[in-house]
């Protein structure tokens, strides 16, 4: 029987440090910094300063598909710590004027399909939201959180218990950098 070894690299630029605590990976740049638990995993992570290396030796499927993951999720990191993540969104209306606001860590949307209350959405983590005119802009440097408020907003802006061909409104995401 031979001995199977998935493994993966991700390479560390200058202007970013990896700290590595048991399976506890902190990464630190000019936006911030991002702290992710990997202690769930059977991984091996070892880091010499200047690569991040993940393998596991004999592993079952879904073990090895969790060394690309992890290591995309690092990948991630050092990109949110270095240029960040934006995400924009698109307020559509038709019939009914809608307004989005900002109050604290919540996004209210008013007037929404001619409703009274208004529907409100999450904010999670560190995301920074503004609203230009008719766009809502998401920007932070951990994308698990900008893209679940992006999904939290979309989805309490959806139409229920109307024709969905007639009533296009809501708002939507339509650019992720």
């Amino acid at each position: 029987m031979s001995l199977q070894i998935v493994e993966n690299t991700v390479e560390i630029p200058e202007n970013i440090q990896l700290t590595l605590e048991g399976r506890k990976v902190t990464v630190q740049g000019p936006k911030g910094k991002i702290t992710k638990d990997f202690t769930h995993t059977k991984l091996n992570i070892v880091t010499d300063g200047k690569s991040l290396k993940l393998s596991i030796e004999n592993p079952r499927r879904t073990e090895a598909a969790l060394v690309g993951t992890i290591s995309a999720h690092v990948k991630n990191m050092i990109k949110g710590v270095s240029t960040g993540f934006v995400y924009k969104m698109k307020i559509v209306f038709v019939h009914f004027p809608t307004s989005v606001k900002v109050v604290g860590k919540e996004v209210y949307i008013e007037n929404f399909v001619g409703e009274r209350s208004a529907r409100i959405a999450d904010i999670l983590g560190d995301t920074k939201v503004t609203i230009k005119q008719d766009d809502v802009i998401l920007e932070g440097i951990d994308i698990d959180d900008v893209s679940q408020t992006a999904a939290n907003i979309q989805t309490r802006a959806k139409i229920r218990n109307k024709d969905l061909r007639k009533f296009l409104d809501g708002v939507y995401v339509y650019s992720k950098e």
